[in-house]
Order: structure tokens, then C-alpha cells, then sequence
């Protein structure tokens, strides 16, 4: 199977061009070429494929081999690829996602290569049952969980996958590796979640760390810096427009008050390209 590793600020996934190429088991797939020691190393598998409603398809995979509906990060590498490899010669594209279709602007350099992208995510979905969360309220706002003896305070939001955001006094030293799970695994997310825990710096700026459900903790998670953003500004934490800082870089993220939209803009970079026998 040729495949091309690619990253958005540190969330690396590997790449598969269906347009040539076909994998028959991706659940199985996913699981060997994201092994760090025995695979290729990476956060899931992703596959780019043709589509009749958009420029193409992300048909996307996480560690564990379980399927995801949307990848921010994972999506403007997609868009990278569909310019740089001739898929598509336009600025301007569609994705066909598991949430939807998505519309995205490409910025080239000199190089005649994408090197920023701005992805229109869409809407974020706050009803309970969208997430889905179970809870009493309608939405979940600033409403307290309690996690191994511990009272957080979290507000969930969709962004096409689930997002439960809480914040932290020290994002650094947070034991992301034994609350992530228990957040992920809580019997409150029928589906599991993604867990943020932040901590606001002022008006502008968030930091970030993120677990992600089927690959734990990750450098970068573009869906989850959307929730993120929205989250602050449901709470008053912060403006509309937003930087949020995560362990692989920024990710600039708006959420658009007149169309209601989140647009979350960053980069992505092809790493390599090969060969992998599966």
C-alpha cells in the first residue's frame, strides 16, 4: 500500500490516495500503520477517496481502528493533498466527511503548494442530545462532573464529534494520561468523548491539551480547538475570535456570530511518502 505520512500542527496521520489505491480492511489497517514501534507511526489512517457530492471523501480511522466522523487537522491535510497531487486545481474545495460536507480555502506559497487552510466546520451542535451527553439541562453549560472523586466543571459541544471542555489550573502538569480515559469512558457519553482541558490566558489566547477517544492524548485535535472556542465564548471567557495554543502549534478558530459558523484556520505538511506491506 503507498501511503504519504502528513501532520497538521502535530496531529499525523497517514494518508492513502483511493483514487489509486484500494485497502480492504481499513479498521485493521489503521491499527498497523499507526503502531509508533512495529507500524508507521501516527494518529489514525486516512483515506481520500472520490465522491459525487464533493471534490472528494475523508474516510477517517483512528488508532485503535475505530471509525472517526471529523478531523480538523486531519481534513486540511486532506485539502493539501488533493491540491498538491493534482486531485483538484482550485482554491477553494469540498470534502464529503462523516459530519457532513465541508468547505474549505487554500492559501499557496511560492512553492505552488497549500501551506495554510481555512475549513468552514460548520455549526456547533449544543443540544444534549446532539453530542450526545446525557444530562438533565438541554445544554450542558459550566454544569459539574465528577470523575475519580474529582468535581469538574465542563460544557459539551458537537463539532461533528463529541467534546466535553474543562478547565484547569495547570494545563501542563494536568494527569492528562489517568483522567483522559476516565472523561472518555464516563457513563455519562454513550458514544465516549473527547476531553479539552484548558486553561484561559486572556481575551484571545487558550491553551490546550486534548484526549482523544481511540488515540488518547494528541499533539493537536482542530475539531476539539473549535469546541474549545466555542465553549470560552458560551462562558464569556473570551471574544469571538480565538488562538488556541495546543502542544503542536496554534490554531486560529472564529466563531462567525451573523452565520453561526466556526471557521478554524492552521497549517499542514506532508512528512514523507512509501510503501507499507500490510
Amino acid at each position: 500500500m503507498k501511503f504519504t505520512k502528513m501532520q497538521g500542527i502535530g496531529n499525523d496521520y497517514v494518508y492513502v490516495n483511493c483514487f489509486e489505491e484500494k485497502v480492504e480492511d481499513p479498521n485493521s489497517a489503521a491499527i498497523r500503520v499507526s503502531d509508533r514501534h512495529f507500524g508507521i507511526g501516527s494518529d489514525g489512517l486516512i483515506l481520500i477517496k472520490p465522491s459525487e457530492v464533493a471534490d472528494c471523501e475523508m474516510d477517517m480511522y483512528n488508532a485503535d481502528g475505530s471509525r472517526g466522523a471529523m478531523c480538523g487537522n486531519g481534513i486540511r491535510c486532506v485539502a493539501k493533498y488533493a491540491y498538491d497531487h493534482g486531485i483538484v486545481d482550485k482554491l477553494q474545495i469540498t470534502v464529503a466527511t462523516g459530519s457532513g460536507i465541508k468547505t474549505l480555502d487554500l492559501t499557496v506559497g511560492e512553492d505552488n503548494k497549500v501551506s495554510f487552510v481555512k475549513v468552514n466546520m460548520g455549526k456547533p451542535g449544543l443540544n444534549a442530545g446532539q453530542i450526545p451527553v446525557v444530562a438533565e439541562k438541554e445544554q450542558v453549560i459550566d454544569e459539574p462532573i465528577t470523575v475519580d472523586g474529582t468535581e469538574y466543571h465542563m460544557t459539551c459541544v458537537s463539532m461533528g464529534n463529541p467534546h466535553a471542555v474543562v478547565c484547569v489550573e495547570d494545563v501542563d502538569s494536568f494527569p492528562l494520561e489517568k483522567v483522559g480515559p476516565l472523561f472518555e469512558h464516563h457513563a455519562c457519553f454513550p458514544d465516549r468523548v473527547n476531553t479539552e482541558f484548558i486553561r484561559v490566558m486572556d481575551r484571545k489566547n487558550v491553551q490546550m491539551r486534548v484526549w482523544e477517544r481511540g488515540a488518547g492524548e494528541t499533539w493537536a485535535c482542530g475539531t476539539g480547538a473549535c469546541a474549545v472556542a466555542v465553549a470560552c465564548i458560551l462562558n464569556g471567557y473570551t471574544d469571538r475570535e480565538v488562538t488556541v495554543h495546543l502542544r503542536g502549534g496554534d490554531l486560529q478558530i472564529l466563531w462567525d456570530e451573523e452565520s453561526g459558523d466556526v471557521y478554524m484556520t492552521g497549517p499542514a505538511e506532508e512528512v514523507f511518502s512509501g510503501e507499507i506491506f500490510l
